[in-house]
């Protein structure tokens, strides 16, 4: 897990995620570096859009404090409206799994 911790870091100071640099940020924290995770990470980062990946992994603690709470929703009262709420609800499905998917590769690169 520290590994992509530092990983979040260097995004965030908006510096470059490269093995030197995450070594370096390991390092610093103390951190025994294996080489082999290391080079996994930077290679499993190259080419993801970090920020697009956060905002649609819903992080769960983030998430939750940043969602407005939603009102009920009213019954549709059109065959138009039912079949728009049904397909809102699958989307919202489809984003959650692809998500779970998401963080379950990131586990497996760091359990």
């Amino acid at each position: 897990m520290e590994y992509v911790y530092a990983s979040l870091l260097l995004h965030y100071a908006k510096r470059p995620i490269t093995e030197d640099s995450l070594r370096k940020v390991l390092e610093a924290a103390g951190i025994e570096v294996d080489e082999v995770r290391v080079k996994a990470v930077v290679a499993a980062l190259s080419g993801v859009n970090i920020d697009e990946a956060i905002k649609s992994a819903g992080v769960p603690a983030m998430a939750v404090a940043a969602q407005p709470v939603q009102p009920a929703a009213q019954p549709a009262t059109t065959p138009e409206g039912a079949k728009a709420e049904a397909e809102a609800k699958k989307e919202e499905e489809k984003k959650k799994e692809e998500s779970e998917e998401t963080l379950e590769g990131l586990a497996a690169l760091f359990g």
